[in-house]
């Protein structure tokens, strides 16, 4: 049984959603109060996410010239600024979590914006022959159990000796052309396991309901994306494919194109309904969801559900 180890985020966008913030700040790297109260950049998140559910080394995709950014901020405080945080001991503790942090990131540039997909293989020389951890660099993701979202994959990817397992989420039809979509098969006796049957980028309703229901799942809800995977370095044969042969969709080398050609050559393609929540910080309205979402996940759970109520009562009473 392999055991995943590997990690890879990418972060290699160039957050025109997110414009003008994006110009002076790396999307990744806005800042979120996190449910243990503490204010950490995106990225951080996404990087304990997958830290607590495992893994040992993270490869961060990023544009090229960026990784001085994250080495400046993934470290310990210097001298200077440790007499500035004396009698702060939490701040020192967060200081040296972040250098142990540091020591775990390696870096791959996606040197021009050909895609996902195109940037997921920036990552083929990090993951050498390890499966790996995929996770995107805008999106939040939070538990419905103990178990962080990646973790549940990983189990399932680790326990089933699959060569990959997909996030899914029961999603409406009216949002399919945001997300990936996947067909599947119910697995019997494994409670929301399915085998991976179809892959598609984004479809129009008319052909999700001709090629994408999946049995089970009630009428206009369909499998899709969750912002996260586990693949065997299987993908990059895949990904390869793609880029050699020029496929493209929308000019771009897809991600998912990949998951399908993988899937056309293996039986051990699964998904999962992950127990939790994705958020998409890459857009105004999804980061404000998302800052709400980890506070009433958090520590001051309680003290912003009193404000909500005091914000909604001004509301009613304006």
């Amino acid at each position: 049984m392999a055991k995943v180890r590997k990690a890879v985020i990418t972060a290699a966008g160039r957050g025109t959603r997110q414009y003008p913030a994006s110009t002076a700040v790396q999307k990744e790297m806005f800042p979120l109060v996190d449910r243990d109260g503490l204010t950490k950049p995106i990225i951080q998140i996404i990087g304990e996410e997958a830290i607590d559910s495992g893994i040992e080394e993270i490869c961060i995709i990023t544009q090229p010239g960026e990784e001085h950014q994250y080495r400046e901020y993934f470290r310990r405080l210097d001298d200077n600024m440790v007499k500035a945080f004396r009698g702060k001991d939490w701040a020192l503790l967060e200081s040296e979590k972040l250098a142990a942090f540091g020591e775990r990131l390696h870096f791959a540039e996606q040197k021009s914006p050909e895609g996902f997909g195109h940037a997921v293989f920036q990552a083929k020389e990090f993951v050498g022959d390890d499966p790996f951890l995929l996770l995107l660099g805008d999106h939040v993701y939070i538990s419905d159990i103990k178990d962080r979202c990646a973790r549940q994959l990983i189990n399932v990817y680790e326990k089933n000796s699959l060569e990959a397992v997909s996030g899914v989420q029961p999603t409406l039809e009216r949002l399919l052309h945001l997300f990936g979509v996947i067909r599947g098969e119910p697995i019997e006796s494994l409670r929301e396991i399915y085998k991976v049957t179809l892959i598609m980028e984004k479809p129009s309703i008319e052909v999700a309901r001709e090629k994408l229901v999946t049995p089970g799942q009630p009428a206009g809800n369909y499998l899709a994306h969750f912002g996260m995977h586990v693949f065997s370095p299987r993908i990059f044969d895949s990904l390869e494919y793609l880029i050699k042969n020029n496929i493209r969709e929308k000019n771009e080398i897809q991600l998912t194109a990949a998951q399908e050609h993988l899937r056309q050559h293996t039986d051990q393609y699964w998904c999962l309904v992950t127990q939790g929540q994705r958020y998409d910080t890459g857009i105004p309205y999804g980061l404000m969801e998302t800052q709400l979402a980890l506070a009433l996940s958090g520590i001051h759970r309680a003290e912003i559900c009193e404000a909500i109520a005091r914000l909604l009562a001004t509301q009613v009473k304006n």
